[in-house]
Formats: C-alpha cells, sequence, structure tokens
C-alpha cells in the first residue's frame, strides 16, 4: 500500500497563473501545479538548495527533486514547444502566516514583520 501524500506548504499563489506566447496557435496547455511553482521559486529564485526547499515545504528531499524535475521538464517544454503555460491544482497548503519566520521570502504576511 503507498504511502499517503503530504500537503506541500507553499507560500503564495502566484500573481499570474496563465503565461501564453504570443500567436499561439490553440496548443495545448502545459499545467504546472502549484507546488511545482513553489519549488521553481524557492530553488531557482530564492537560491535555496533542495534540502533547505524541502524543509520549507514540509517534504523529504528526494520528494522535492522529483517535484523540481517535473516542474523543469514543463517548463521546458512549454518554451521549447510554444505552449501555453497554466499553474493550476496540486497537492499544497499555504502558508499561514503563523510561524515567527519562515524564511521563504515571499510570504505577505511575513514581508510586514
Amino acid at each position: 500500500m503507498p504511502r499517503p501524500v503530504k500537503c506541500r506548504k507553499v507560500c503564495r499563489m502566484p500573481e499570474i497563473s496563465v503565461f501564453a506566447p504570443q500567436n499561439c496557435r490553440k496548443k495545448t496547455p502545459v499545467v504546472l501545479a502549484v507546488d511545482e511553482y513553489e519549488a521553481i521559486r524557492l530553488i531557482d529564485k530564492e537560491h535555496f538548495s533542495q534540502e533547505e526547499c524541502a524543509g520549507y515545504m514540509r517534504v523529504g528531499r528526494t520528494t522535492v527533486q522529483q517535484i523540481y524535475t517535473s516542474a523543469r521538464e514543463k517548463l521546458a517544454l512549454a518554451i521549447v514547444d510554444a505552449r501555453p503555460l497554466v499553474i493550476e491544482g496540486g497537492n499544497y497548503v499555504l502558508c499561514d502566516g503563523k510561524e515567527e519566520k519562515c524564511g521563504c521570502g515571499g510570504c505577505k504576511k511575513h514581508k510586514k514583520l
């Protein structure tokens, strides 16, 4: 019996959830899950290590590695094939802002502190 899937902690929803190339000819969109977006944001933008990202998202490092690899494959597919990218869905829980400091670099509730 497989282990139950843990919800991944996500700081906030993306400001824009749909990206499409100009002159896109009704191609099937690539769907990037919200937790995949968060892994890309933390590792590539905030420069977290995979271990730090795993701690923040409350999952194991190997899980983050799988999420990150999947996200990069989807980003490459969208860019190389000029397909729309939609960010939605996934197994996540939004940051509630109750922690003293989350260290994610983007949580609106923690930026006010």
